[in-house]
């Protein structure tokens, strides 16, 4: 991310274990990233790969396309369809 061209928007998409989520750093650094002006296309709550249930998917395919295509046309006039 450092190397990122700011003028562009970034989109970010958590995805962890609920420990790993629920844990205070995470949250530091996902404002931390929102306060760069990134976007979060927030995880979801579901039965986890690692067998747990909880917050740390990542959102569904559909949701972070429509987030996408909100940002895309919010930032440089792109057509929605």
């Amino acid at each position: 991310m450092r190397a990122w061209d700011r003028s562009k928007p970034l989109l970010f998409c958590p995805a962890m274990n609920t420990a790993m989520w629920e844990h205070p750093i995470t949250a530091q650094q996902v404002d931390q990233l929102k306060a760069f002006g990134y976007v979060e296309i927030p995880c979801v709550a579901k039965k986890l790969v690692c067998g747990d249930e909880g917050l740390g998917a990542m959102a569904e395919v559909g949701t972070i396309v429509d987030k996408v295509k909100e940002v895309l046309f919010q930032h440089s006039g792109f057509q929605q369809s």
